[in-house]
């Protein structure tokens, strides 16, 4: 989602993160690169190098270790990162897969309950955590609302990685929030889906059977070309790394790439649900 975070909050962080940050930018300059020198040496984009070392990211093990390697740093960077705590905002189970998302330079996604949260615009985001069981607090859903756009900026921020979408049909006509809200996340669906790295499908309700019946799916490809599956239910999230698995998992995806709606046919739809509202 390309919705910027709502005036007067900023990205919530924790004080081991912006330690973090620091430790790597002091080894950084004293090995005198700058951020964009440094970026290609660890394999990592700039906006992502930034991200960390202002404690906004959670780095990865990978990040961690080639940033050891490239500044010579002692053990320091490696020992730093293991007192790394997340941010708020992000279930517990749901961190391990979050901290791989910017990573990605392939993401594909299948959901059938709601607007995937990648592509969520803040207020209809805020509607799913307003009316959330057990109700949240103020603080509570503006800290997960700000986490939600937040991770969502790897859309924009990474316009080399290819994201792919695939919602069910009744997922996008279920009205959560008053029409206004829903003409805008449609607007923003559109919106996205017009860049040249993202596809957007529908999966027609006049589908019978298809290949995700089994819940929502997602895929996902790092810079090292290591792949991972990710499902998801109730207060629960499953993280699969099992290549026998998450080959199964492609399979399926792949199949319903052919089953859902192509890209074009899905603009005139999500056109036609805008209009319906």
């Amino acid at each position: 989602m390309t919705d910027e975070v709502p005036k007067g909050s900023e990205p919530e962080t924790s004080e081991s993160l912006k330690a973090f940050g620091e430790v790597v930018k002091v080894f950084r300059k004293r090995a005198g690169l700058t951020q964009e020198q440094f970026a290609p040496l660890v394999g990592y984009s700039l906006p992502m190098v930034a991200s960390i070392e202002q404690g906004r990211r959670l780095p990865s093990k990978e990040f961690v270790e080639k940033a050891e390697e490239v500044l010579d740093a002692f053990g320091v960077i490696r020992a730093a990162a293991k007192h790394l705590t997340r941010k708020t905002g992000l279930a517990k189970w749901f961190e391990e897969w979050a901290a791989l998302e910017p990573q990605a330079v392939t993401l594909y996604t299948y959901e059938n309950r709601l607007v995937p949260g990648l592509v969520q615009t803040a207020a209809y985001a805020r509607t799913l955590f307003e009316e959330q069981i057990p109700a949240m607090g103020d603080d509570k859903i503006e800290s997960n609302l700000v986490t939600r756009v937040e991770r969502a900026s790897i859309l924009t921020e990474r316009p080399e990685t290819i994201f792919s979408f695939i919602v069910e049909e009744h997922a996008l006509r279920r009205q959560v929030a008053d029409a206004d809200v829903m003409r805008e996340q449609i607007d923003h669906i559109l919106d996205l889906g017009s860049r040249r790295n993202i596809d957007i499908q529908v999966m027609a309700q006049s589908r019978g059977y298809h290949a995700g019946l089994g819940g929502p799916l997602c895929l996902l490809e790092t810079e090292e070309n290591a792949w991972y599956a990710y499902c998801e239910g109730q207060g629960t999230g499953q993280l699969i790394s099992d290549a026998k698995e998450v080959s199964i998992f492609q399979q399926r995806y792949a199949r319903m790439r052919a089953q859902a709606l192509s890209v074009e046919a899905t603009v005139g739809l999500l056109r036609e649900i805008r209009g319906a509202l």
